[in-house]
């Protein structure tokens, strides 16, 4: 990495650009944080702004880090430079921030941190760097950061509001992370400029139309103006720089590669040490003169070698030894044969201290071995332990890769192939994923190994989002580990049910049922069965033998995982599965408990992607207790963590929350986006939810024979599971109110056998509110009273009001006004508290027509909370600190303080010790 500033050079225009950072500075003498990303291509300014600002910052602390091509695979190696000067803070944070930047760093040994959980460690940690003065972080060459540090700090960045910390990163093309985050793209000079800085290093006069073809080839790049005509006489720039018509990339790559090649050409005129320094230079990430002259004492280069390269300009020595640009290192890494790049990797692995830098050593190793060495791939495997060991998944990954590369013996080569792959996974990168996958694949015949291959390929289809292949692949993963592997058979069998769940009618060949069949047949598990396995047999009951049969193993397993002590990682990967289960069987308590215990564990450790999993039913039990504010504020957490994890998923928490709001101008388009992007990606249950959550918002509208469609389709689908029995009320209310009783008395004898196995509250409660719709007289008069009575004590508010309204509806057409004006306004006054604006506006309606009127209120009382305040004012109520608060949403204690402000003035209370008295219908989001 390359870090100490340079001195700022003196910019000819610019001023807008200026203007910008200028105006970023100012944000953060005011306290206020700011991210900004630098964009544009090779040459063309970019450093020189970030020298601009680093000169312009001299009253606040800045701290450099940049991304060097060759250390992209070190994790945290780009983060823990920029970090170095900090750590002197890091006692200051909390335990579990601390104890994940200390194993992210090397500093100790641990669990491998959240990466999540890594970047709310560096946020606060920069926040307490910017205690006594505002902090800047620069940050240049963002494309060469290793990926554990890209995501890390893009992060960071996106959480810096009330804190005086500044981060600007400077790229040729951002990545996936940086986006929507404010930029600055920069452009070439202006002609005016680019003509006085061509002057500059051209002495003579140029004729017109020769500076005019310059100009144009060059596209102001600056870095273009000052190297490509160093060393050309007029009559080798009568013709302008050559870049016209000769052989290169197109378009906005051409001006840096013909830079790259002059710097090659300049190299290329060099003395041969010289050269032979630039490389060992160009290999050595760090700069560290005392490294670079170690190795090149080795190759017998002389100290005076460096004389040359300085007096070209393509080099400075000094503390550091750092190229003239990044370009000058690629081109000098370029210009070298393979030997000469081995022998430069040899002399620095030689004066590498193993013992202090081993992965660096070995990474050394493996680029100076000409051909298989088992020895270095050996040590590359521990590298990639010790990657892991600190989160670092890719740079595992990387290692893996290498190792397999060098690895002489097919079978060992291939093992290695599928390790890469397995931690290429972990990490994301799902492109080389395939790639190692293919090479495992060409490896000799192994059943083992073929069907852990098998496993990855299922995995790998779920995770890019093929969600029709993921259950195919799984499934025959599975059949091939059951001779080899019976445990992880059944977990595969596991994800495999999941897996086609989730594909839903999408999923082809092994869909729910094909999958069940398979798991059934499954040798059973030897000694104390784990919650894997009592959820793969309750699961696969459900769907060969009915519920009656899988009831008792769903119960079980939701129970166990509730309550039970399981190991973290068989915890993740069965958790989301029992709140399935847990669902089935109308386990209302059991399904909260999974969710408050989870949910929690995954905000402790930052795991963010698992924790997206989750908002879906806490949305679903926030809407059902009537509590909008909560799920309002789980659709934009929900939004937020989509950005910062990169997830495709479906986003199902602010699904719910339209299907139940009734806003049909604004919920109905919603709903249909979520299915159409939903049934492209192969998300059939998203879909389902779509159909189911379309139901409820025409059921509120009073327009029941255009709900009958999508309840129909919500509850033919995977019938066996939560969607289509939660789309059945949907059904019965609609086709009973269409006049079509033969349908909606079979789909009450749906339900009657879906809530039968349970006799809990929420099953017969439901039960009962659908089944007086189809009764008459005292049998109906006694289920609304029944369903009002058992959903009343669950505090399912939403579920509730709905069976007053349906009570009411039923009371008017009996001729019964005065009892039908209590239910009627019972149900109006708790859509209204609740936000439930179509099925309020059904409420009053009916209302009317019993003669009374309706008490005029607003639909959902709210304060004008964003989404993020209403978060820290609930969990302000709840008694948490300012630095918990943080923890839990992963922002900074002071972001906390600011928004909590703001709370106040718009709720007019003076403290946090008045927010207990506040409405909790006034804590949701305007």
């Amino acid at each position: 990495m390359r870090t100490g500033p340079e001195p700022a050079p003196e910019l000819l225009d610019r001023l807008d650009e200026r203007a910008v950072l200028d105006g970023v500075l100012e944000d953060l003498r005011s306290g206020r944080g700011w991210a900004l990303v630098v964009r544009g291509e090779a040459g063309v300014g970019k450093s020189a702004l970030l020298d601009y600002a680093g000169g312009a910052a001299a009253d606040m602390r800045v701290v450099r880090a940049a991304g060097v091509e060759s250390e992209m695979e070190l994790a945290y190696a780009g983060l823990h430079l920029l970090c170095v000067p900090l750590l002197d803070r890091l006692d200051a944070l909390p335990g579990p921030q601390r104890d994940a930047l200390s194993v992210a760093f090397g500093l100790r040994e641990g669990d491998p941190p959240a990466r999540f959980m890594v970047g709310l460690a560096v946020l606060t940690l920069l926040s307490e760097a910017a205690e006594e003065r505002p902090l800047l972080c620069v940050i240049d060459d963002v494309q060469w950061l290793d990926q554990a540090s890209a995501q890390v700090l893009a992060f960071t960045a996106r959480r810096l509001l009330a804190e005086p910390v500044g981060v600007v990163f400077a790229a040729r093309e951002p990545g996936e992370e940086y986006r929507g985050l404010a930029e600055l793209e920069v452009r070439g000079l202006p002609d005016r400029h680019a003509r006085t800085l061509l002057r500059s290093v051209v002495r003579f006069r140029l004729d017109g139309p020769v500076q005019d073809r310059i100009l144009a080839e060059t596209k102001g790049n600056p870095l273009a103006l000052l190297e490509l005509p160093r060393g050309l006489g007029p009559a080798e720039l009568a013709g302008g720089l050559g870049l016209v018509g000769e052989p290169g990339p197109a378009g906005e790559q051409g001006v840096p590669t013909r830079i790259e090649q002059g710097f090659r050409r300049r190299v290329a005129a060099l003395p041969a040490a010289t050269r032979s320094l630039l490389l060992v230079a160009a290999v050595e990430a760090a700069g560290d003169p005392g490294l670079i002259w170690r190795a090149a004492g080795r190759l017998g280069i002389p100290a005076s070698a460096v004389e040359a390269a300085e007096a070209d300009g393509l080099l400075r020595a000094g503390t550091l030894l750092r190229f003239r640009h990044p370009l000058v290192r690629s081109a000098v890494y370029a210009a070298a044969s393979p030997r000469e790049r081995r022998a430069a990797h040899r002399a620095l692995a030689e004066v590498t201290d193993r013992d202090r830098d081993p992965d660096r050593w070995a990474w050394h190793r493996a680029a100076a071995a000409p051909g298989p060495d088992d020895e270095v791939a050996a040590e590359l495997e521990r590298s990639a332990d010790r990657a892991q060991a600190r989160g670092g998944v890719a740079a595992a990954a990387a290692f893996l890769r290498r190792a397999a590369e060098l690895t002489d013996e097919p079978a060992r080569r291939a093992d290695r192939a599928l390790a890469a792959a397995r931690a290429g996974l972990q990490a994301g990168a799902l492109d080389a994923t395939a790639d190692l996958l293919a090479r495992a694949a060409a490896g000799p015949p192994d059943e083992l190994r073929q069907a852990r291959e098998a496993l990855l390929r299922g995995r790998l289809a779920f995770a890019s989002g093929q969600g029709g292949d993921a259950p195919a692949l799984l499934l025959k993963a599975a059949g091939q580990l059951e001779p080899l592997d019976a445990g992880l058979a059944r977990e595969t069998y596991l994800d495999a049910w999941f897996a086609a769940v989730y594909a839903g009618r999408a999923a082809g060949a092994g869909d729910l049922h094909e999958v069940s069949r398979a798991a059934r047949s499954a040798p059973p598990p030897e000694g104390v069965p784990r919650p894997v396995d009592l959820l793969v047999d309750g699961l696969s009951l459900l769907v060969t033998e009915g519920r009656a049969e899988a009831a008792p193993v769903l119960r079980e397993a939701a129970r166990t995982v509730a309550e039970d002590d399981i190991p973290p990682a068989e915890r993740l990967q069965c958790s989301r599965v029992a709140l399935a289960a847990a669902a089935l069987v109308w386990d209302e308590e059991h399904w909260r408990a999974i969710l408050a215990r989870d949910v929690q564990a995954c905000r402790e450790t930052g795991m963010l992607t698992q924790l997206a999993l989750y908002l879906g039913p806490m949305a679903v039990m926030a809407i059902w207790r009537g509590d909008f504010a909560a799920a309002v504020s789980l659709a934009a957490e929900e939004k937020e963590l989509a950005a910062a994890t990169g997830a495709g998923f479906a986003r199902h928490a602010a699904l719910l929350l339209a299907g139940h709001r009734g806003d049909e101008a604004e919920d109905a388009p919603m709903i249909e986006a979520v299915a159409a992007a939903a049934g492209h990606a192969g998300q059939g249950s998203a879909v389902q939810m779509s159909q189911w959550m379309s139901a409820v918002l025409l059921n509120g509208l009073g327009r029941h024979e255009e709900a009958l469609a999508p309840a129909r389709q919500a509850a033919e689908q995977a019938p066996e599971l939560y969607v289509s029995m939660w789309a059945l009320p949907e059904l019965i209310e609609a086709a009973s109110r269409s006049g079509r009783t033969r349908e909606a008395a079979q789909a009450l004898d749906r339900l009657t056998e879906v809530t039968g196995v349970a006799r809990t509250d929420w099953a017969q409660g439901v039960h009962a509110r659908s089944r007086a719709l189809l009764a008459e007289g005292e049998d109906a008069d006694r289920g609304y009273r029944e369903a009002v009575d058992r959903l009343g004590r669950i505090g399912f508010r939403a579920e509730l009001a709905r069976a007053h309204l349906l009570y009411g509806e039923w009371l008017r057409r009996e001729g019964r006004r005065t009892d039908a004006r209590t239910q009627l306004r019972e149900a109006h006054d708790l859509f209204a508290d609740i936000g439930m604006r179509a099925f309020a506006g059904r409420a009053g309606r009916e209302l009317a027509a019993t003669g009374a009127t309706a008490r005029r209120r607003a639909v959902g009382v709210r304060g004008d909370l964003t989404p993020q305040e209403a978060q820290i004012a609930r969990l302000a109520r709840d008694g948490l600190s300012n630095p918990e608060i943080g923890a839990q949403l992963f922002i900074s204690h002071r972001t906390v303080e600011y928004h909590l402000g703001k709370v106040f003035a718009k709720l007019d209370v003076s403290s946090r010790n008045q927010l207990p008295h506040v409405p909790l219908s006034r804590l949701g989001a305007g």
